[in-house]
């Protein structure tokens, strides 16, 4: 790896601190959060002013905001990503982590979609495809997408489905024992699947974001019956959060702190 510039680090430690409260800050405040001297922030700002990577917030001499080019150059980046590809990455990722099946999904309606998926190297492991379509409330992505619904929107599409279809003997078919598992999804932050889609697969999930913070996608780790237990199961639901929480990273969402 080359040398570093010291002038470009910080000029994006500069632009790094407006990510962080209210987006505005004042050359003092930088030159006490940098611990730079005076005349060198006075400098960087001026430069990244100049540049239109910082504007003056209007009415407030001295104060600055991220600029234009900032925008520009973050719309292209999110220009560049691809769900289903990034998806994919950080599948293998987990997968190699695991050595269990990795599924990212989408939610359509009361459905599911796979756009990515990585198999186990187990002989015994969870048979599926990228582009399969099941039922949501019979899968863990597919609970953590229906729980991240609006309630409005959730209940409208619980009642426009009428009949939840069984998987197995253990899908849930009755309304409000689905909003109930929901509203449990919600409040932990991940979903669990206990043989309900296949009777002799459990899954656990977390929640993709996109950079806004919202919902896009969910991403799972699928585990035979043979290899699962309760010590695997908290396990696996730590490594799918990781796993979700690299993919929203990369689709432009920052992660708080843990």
């Amino acid at each position: 790896m080359g040398r570093l510039v010291p002038a470009v680090t910080r000029a994006l430690d500069v632009l790094e601190l407006f990510l962080d409260g209210d987006g505005t800050l004042t050359s003092p405040d930088i030159t006490r959060k940098l611990q730079l001297p005076r005349t060198t922030v006075h400098e960087l700002v001026t430069t990244l002013v100049a540049r239109s990577y910082l504007v003056v917030v209007p009415g407030q001499p001295g104060r600055y905001r991220l600029g234009v080019r900032s925008y520009q150059l973050g719309s292209r980046y999110a220009e560049q990503l691809d769900l289903a590809a990034e998806g994919r990455r950080v599948a293998r990722e987990v997968a190699g982590t695991c050595d269990e099946t990795v599924h990212v999904a989408i939610l359509e309606n009361l459905d599911v979609i796979y756009i990515a998926k990585v198999d186990s190297t187990h002989a015994v492991r969870m048979v599926s495809a990228a582009g399969r379509r099941l039922p949501a409330h019979c899968t863990s992505v597919g609970k953590m997408l229906l729980a991240a619904l609006p309630t409005d929107e959730l209940n409208l599409r619980i009642d426009e489905a009428g009949e939840l279809a069984a998987m197995t003997h253990n899908s849930i078919t009755d309304p409000d024992e689905l909003r109930a598992v929901l509203a449990e999804t919600r409040r932990r932050g991940i979903a669990v699947e206990h043989r309900e889609s296949n009777p002799d697969v459990s899954c656990v999930a977390a929640p993709v974001r996109d950079s806004s913070g919202r919902t896009v996608a969910a991403l799972s780790i699928s585990v035979p019956m043979i290899r699962w237990s309760q010590e695997r199961e908290a396990d696996l639901a730590e490594l799918a959060v990781k796993g979700a929480e690299d993919l929203s990273t990369s689709l432009g969402y920052r992660v708080g702190p843990r």
